[in-house]
């Protein structure tokens, strides 16, 4: 007899099976079938600012490739006629006819008021641009001779489209130059900066005990002391007499050096919390091995934030070679790079009566800005539990 209380239950015998108005679309299918990368790329993609900034990096990297080609002049080419020389102003139209690209020669004269020279244009001077044009002969990377340059002055005119410094070196010309070095700097610092902070970050985070004491003690030791007047010590204990290239991957080691304690805070505390997860335990149960039990298990957990520090870490690298530079304590000419462009901005005198000399500085901006928004969309991509 049946208990009245009882609810019966009852069970299918039936094979599960999707019916015939569950079957998956093509775009379902693809969305269940794609890796966490092709997700993540997904993701990405829909973050427009983060496109755009990354594709802005991207050709100024690859131009850094090629900045001879690109440059109207060689990086010490000198035009003692034009010295402070304005931008030219790229034109179209001559007296309402279409002429294509040129500039307008200049004349100028000497200001004996304000002790400079005043340049004109001089609309009789019509001086076409010239591309894929030979010009100033060149080493590619110091290896490859060359002349063959993306635009080009027309015969016996000058192209300034950014204007000469006080040796009357096109600007233009400088700036791509110099963004080889800045650009590039960033990237070797911030190699030694996660390698030190990943891995004495991971060491301090997983094994704890003594290690993470003695750990955690330098990175307070280095965190105290105050940042910018340590780069300047130590970019001071530099040889003057030393090689620039020398020079030049000292000042990357010291950036480097002196940006790991952050990173490896943020790792050990990541550590601290992700060790404790049954696949942690788990995987060393099965003999892993501490190095693989990091790589693989812990530091994939956190990538998102790995990858924002990195984003962030490259442009404060290029600021800090670009500060250091400026101050006359980095990079020194013969190198040239952004800061040390700036270095010839200094008096406030030369800014206002020539303030193209400021333009590193919109290109130091636009850098950095591309980097963090390019940050901020591979955060949100590699955040699994971030929605857009």
């Amino acid at each position: 007899m049946s208990d009245p209380d009882r609810l019966d239950h009852y069970v299918s015998t039936d094979p599960f099976a999707p019916q015939d108005d569950q079957v998956l679309t093509p775009a379902q299918e693809r969305l269940y079938a794609a890796s966490q990368w092709t997700m993540m790329w997904w993701r990405f993609r829909r973050h427009r600012l983060a496109v755009v900034s990354g594709i802005v990096l991207l050709l100024m990297y690859a131009g850094i490739l090629v900045a001879e080609f690109l440059a109207p002049y060689d990086l010490h080419s000198r035009n003692v006629d034009f010295i402070h020389a304005p931008p030219q102003q790229v034109r179209l139209f001559h007296e309402g006819r279409f002429v294509g690209p040129f500039v307008y020669g200049l004349d100028y004269r000497l200001d004996m008021t304000n002790l400079k020279r005043e340049y004109t244009p001089d609309p009789d001077k019509v001086q076409p641009i010239r591309f894929f044009c030979r010009g100033d002969r060149y080493r590619m990377w110091g290896l490859i001779p060359g002349d063959l340059h993306l635009i080009c002055a027309a015969d016996g005119g000058t192209l300034f489209l950014l204007g000469t410094d006080r040796l009357g070196r096109d600007m233009l010309s400088r700036l791509i130059h110099g963004a080889r070095v800045s650009l590039t700097v960033g990237l070797l610092g911030i190699a030694i900066s996660f390698l030190l902070g990943i891995t004495l970050g991971g060491i301090s985070g997983y094994f704890g005990g003594w290690v993470d004491n003695l750990i955690q003690r330098i990175i307070e030791i280095m965190r105290s002391l105050p940042e910018l007047p340590l780069w300047m010590a130590l970019s001071a204990a530099v040889p003057i007499n030393w090689d620039p290239v020398a020079v030049y991957f000292c000042i990357t080691v010291i950036l480097g050096l002196l940006d790991w304690p952050g990173l490896a805070r943020a790792v050990r505390s990541k550590l601290l919390a992700l060790k404790e997860e049954d696949y942690c335990a788990a995987a060393e149960m099965m003999g892993a091995t501490p190095a693989r039990v990091i790589g693989h298990h812990l530091l994939p957990n956190f990538m998102s934030h790995l990858i924002a520090s990195l984003t962030l870490s490259i442009p404060t690298m290029i600021l800090g070679e670009t500060a250091l530079s400026f101050l006359g304590l980095g990079l020194r000419p013969p190198v040239t790079s952004w800061g040390v462009l700036l270095s010839e901005a200094q008096n406030i005198e030369a800014v206002v009566l020539y303030p193209w000399l400021m333009t590193p500085v919109f290109a130091v901006i636009v850098t950095v800005l591309a980097f963090n928004f390019l940050g901020d969309g591979l955060r949100d991509a590699a955040d699994p539990y971030h929605q857009r």
